[in-house]
């Protein structure tokens, strides 16, 4: 959520970041919406001033006899009371209409972020390992020979409908060997702290996040009013919310490994085929709370911290910084990882990597107390390391070989019981 100090102090350049968001100008609505907020308490509390005076002067008026008086003031005091009561109700009423005017606008994009409208305006940073030549046609993940015994999205559909798979035998190992992986690599090479959280979660916690109010199409709702997490973003982040944590307790750097559940709402016909967009989904999420003086320098920790989960893979992978257009909701900076996918011939998504500044922070009231100051909001960061079901796919896909089997990465044999591949008929071996 937005500073509204901060709108006041500078609403043209509040309006010029809105406007690299593709936004129009808002500072116009929002300053009037509050000053008409702040007069009504100004006008509240000058009431209850005036109020608390006419009440004394109502004792002296009966102790002097003066009936006429008394009754004067002891009308004023009551039609004082019920102005200050219309006017509190009126402030708070623009104090919701503020709140959730706030709630609904995009976070700000830093400087250094390009401009642009959509993911053709992305800018590649980096680029890492090369793609494989194939001496013949590589497949998608679902149409390798020994990934078809265990990958069935037809039983899927029988139980959940469209864009669900049932795992079975060698690639469900390598699924769980992925994740399994990835825990440990953060938890002892980067120093996270491994964290299991629900996966249900109340309103206040997705508010919190910023997948309320403008997302709920995008989320599952149950009908006793949990909702079911898209990302452990959500429970990860919100173990801070309402706390003033001590300045020594930052960084918190946590990763978990949990199901997702996203509707996909608007990407009918996308990505369709194969694992690629599901319903329900692993990730491996990465969560950072820290100082707002160090979340640049977190933010690329983060990244390095997913670029090594690719690298350990032998996966090849290019970085981009994400441009204003394709940025999501909350995010002041966001780094894509795109892994080459040979059967698709492109490299697609893997991870987002994103700092939010203080945005969240102050959606869920989260703040630290710095050393002898006040205390200020905490930023917060979140990335994927990685989304496991595509780290999968770029498994398979990279790994294929001519007579339909698939070579694991060595980082997996130990997770495999020192297999190394699986075989055209689907075994491991």
């Amino acid at each position: 959520m937005h500073d509204i100090k901060a709108i006041r102090e500078n609403p043209a350049a509040f309006d010029a970041a809105l406007s690299r968001r593709g936004l129009a100008p808002m500072s116009a609505d929002i300053l009037a919406l509050d000053a008409d907020r702040r007069a009504k308490i100004v006008a509240a509390e000058s009431a209850q001033a005036e109020q608390n005076r006419a009440s004394k002067d109502v004792g002296a008026a009966k102790a002097r006899g003066d009936d006429a008086e008394f009754e004067r003031l002891r009308a004023l005091v009551a039609q004082t009371k019920a102005d200050i009561a219309r006017l509190t109700a009126e402030a708070a009423e623009q104090d919701t209409a503020l709140r959730d005017l706030l709630m609904g606008i995009p976070n700000l994009p830093l400087a250094e972020v390009p401009d642009g409208a959509d993911e053709a305006d992305n800018v590649e940073i980096r680029r890492w390992g090369t793609p494989r030549q194939f001496d013949f046609a590589p497949l998608e993940h679902f149409d390798i020979p020994g990934v078809k015994p265990g990958m069935d999205f037809e039983t899927a559909a029988k139980l959940s409908g469209s864009r669900f798979v049932v795992l079975r035998g060698a690639v469900i190992r390598v699924h769980r060997a992925l994740a399994q992986f990835m825990l440990d690599t953060h938890i002892e090479d980067h120093g996270l702290q491994e964290t299991w959280t629900p996966v249900l979660v109340k309103d206040d916690a997705m508010y919190g996040t910023n997948q309320l109010p403008k997302f709920a199409e995008d989320s599952y709702q149950t009908t006793n009013g949990w909702w079911l997490i898209p990302t452990s973003e959500v429970t990860l982040t919100n173990t801070v919310a309402g706390e003033i944590l001590d300045e020594a307790q930052l960084p918190i750097r946590m990763t978990a490994h949990t199901q997702c559940f996203r509707s996909e709402a608007g990407s009918a016909g996308k990505d369709t085929a194969g694992m690629l967009r599901q319903h329900q989904f692993e990730k491996v999420e990465m969560v950072t709370i820290c100082t707002p003086e160090t979340h640049l320098e977190e933010q690329e920790r983060m990244r390095r911290c997913a670029e090594a989960i690719l690298e350990k893979l032998g996966i090849p992978y290019r970085t981009v910084v994400l441009c204003t257009g394709d940025m999501g909701f909350g995010a002041q900076r966001t780094y894509d990882l795109e892994a080459w996918l040979p059967g698709q011939n492109t490299y697609r998504e893997i991870s987002s990597v994103s700092t939010c500044g203080q945005f969240q922070a102050r959606r869920m009231n989260a703040r630290y107390r710095p050393a002898g100051g006040k205390p200020d909001y905490v930023a917060t960061l979140n990335g994927s390391g990685l989304a496991v079901g595509r780290c999968l796919i770029a498994v398979l896909e990279n790994g294929q070989q001519a007579d339909g089997s698939v070579d694991l990465p060595a980082v997996l044999h130990p997770y495999l019981g020192g297999r190394t591949k699986i075989s055209a008929e689907g075994q491991l071996v």
